[in-house]
């Protein structure tokens, strides 16, 4: 590793909300405790290639506690099985949110440590340190087809032309409601515009005690509302060109539209959520809405039946542009640090992988969704009737047209590493907490927000990696 890299990589360490907190940044839900939803369909079997190579030695792996608990012990079995069949010792290691990214870091400044670690947002900030994997992906497409667009984007690097991942899954964002609170105030099907969101989350406030729960905290699901709103009023980052553009009129709409649902329809609560805080609140009954993938209902199915019974889905909420957008969430991305020492068993197991992308999609209780389509033709089957016991059995149908309202978090530009660093640092949900708490207006939060954003594109664009 180059001196430029550690010093990025060490900066990186300092200068995000702390590491600990960057790892609750990456947390998109709960981690479920108790029995998971009993399946109704067999397993998809499982698909065992044959390496270019022959392998040998030690791979290890460092990755997340899946938010589905079958998919960790799937994946561990999988991972030991795969490894006997190669003559490989894998080894997996699952770390909780809080600490993935400061061992990440902690290891490439060390320059040792594991041949092969999973993040769940884009690791672009750490392209100096990582492999090139365009061979793997190449490959990928070659055999597995056309990847999902913004599964591509999560591992590249159009300025440098360097895929710095590779990411085999995604997760929608939609919203999760309480339909039996929607229809006390005529919203049963719940909201469609986040200005109904505001009114409907106004009333059942008014009427039951019960807010809506939008983070302005320093964790992703707090990051990725801001994002959603953002661009559904037609604000963003920055443009196609990579330009900065946050201190728009669009921005200060979006913003002040905050402000309003804060104070109309929520509590000071959102200000310290952690990232099982959404989730929680709406199992335990205290939240009427959240954004948040599958993981939430799926723990409700665990954890409170009848509550599952009343948790429903919306798509994206529709702004000023008429358009609902929300980013993937998470996108699971796997890189190789260059101190690895097992690069082709690592490389052969990220294809192997793919290769089972339908055993994943399955064993995740349709959590992870295919980064390679094709490999999972029976998809759109299983959401429109949930092998894992929703009631009605359709309640996951409106997930089939999911990839046509996600983008990835540098949209309308790539996810560079400036945009990783404006998420990791949680500047666009600091920007909406500050005005929302009347620390200050909205116009100066938002030029204070511009001024960070501009200052990290301008440090990335000096070292080439920004267009």
């Amino acid at each position: 590793m180059g001196q430029d890299a550690a010093h990025v990589s060490r900066r990186l360490l300092l200068k995000t909300t702390g590491a600990a907190a960057l790892g609750g940044a990456i947390a998109a839900g709960v981690v479920p405790q108790g029995d998971t939803p009993r399946a109704t369909a067999p397993s998809p079997s499982t698909t065992h290639l044959t390496p270019a190579t022959k392998l040998k030695g030690t791979l290890s792996i460092l990755q997340l506690v899946h938010y589905v608990p079958r998919y960790d012990r799937w994946f561990d079995a999988y991972a030991q099985e795969w490894g006997r069949r190669v003559g490989v010792n894998v080894r997996v290691e699952h770390v909780v949110p809080e600490t993935l990214v400061q061992r990440t870091l902690a290891e490439i400044a060390a320059g040792s440590g594991h041949d092969l670690i999973e993040w769940i947002y884009p690791p672009s900030q750490l392209e100096p340190d990582v492999l090139d994997l365009s061979d793997v992906h190449d490959e990928a497409v070659k055999r597995f087809g056309l990847q999902q667009p913004f599964c591509k984007k999560a591992g590249y690097n159009p300025s440098t032309k360097k895929y710095y991942g590779y990411s085999h899954a995604w997760v929608p964002d939609q919203g999760d409601y309480r339909k039996s609170l929607w229809q006390q105030v005529g919203m049963g099907d719940g909201p469609s515009t986040w200005e109904e969101l505001r009114e409907g989350g106004k009333a059942i406030k008014q009427k039951r005690n019960v807010p809506v729960g939008i983070g302005m905290s320093n964790e992703l699901d707090s990051n990725m509302a801001a994002r959603a709103l953002m661009w559904s009023y037609g604000a963003s980052v920055q443009n196609e060109l990579e330009q900065v553009v946050l201190n728009s009129p669009e921005t200060i709409v979006a913003v002040d539209y905050m402000v309003r649902l804060y104070r109309e329809a929520m509590t000071p609560e959102v200000f310290s959520w952690d990232s099982h805080s959404n989730n929680r609140g709406l199992i335990n009954g205290k939240l009427s809405y959240i954004l948040n993938p599958l993981s939430a209902y799926r723990t409700a199915q665990a954890e409170a039946p009848g509550t599952a019974a009343d948790i429903f889905f919306t798509p994206p909420l529709r702004g000023l542009t008429g358009l609902g957008i929300v980013s993937q969430q998470p996108v699971f991305v796997y890189f190789v640090p260059k101190f690895s020492k097992n690069v082709d068993a690592a490389k052969e197991f990220l294809l192997n992988l793919s290769a089972n992308d339908a055993v994943s999609t399955y064993q995740s209780e349709l959590y992870n969704l295919p980064a390679f389509p094709a490999m999972v033709p029976q998809l759109d089957a299983w959401l429109a009737q949930d092998p894992f016991g929703s009631r009605p059995s359709n309640k996951l149908a409106l997930l089939q047209g999911a990839a046509t309202w996600t983008a990835d978090v540098g949209h309308p530009g790539p996810p560079n590493p400036a945009e990783g660093e404006v998420l990791t640092r949680s500047i666009l949900p600091q920007m909406m907490a500050r005005a929302a708490q009347g620390k200050q207006t909205v116009q100066e939060s938002v030029g204070q927000a511009d001024a960070e954003v501009r200052a990290i594109f301008d440090t990335w664009r000096r070292r080439g990696l920004v267009g």
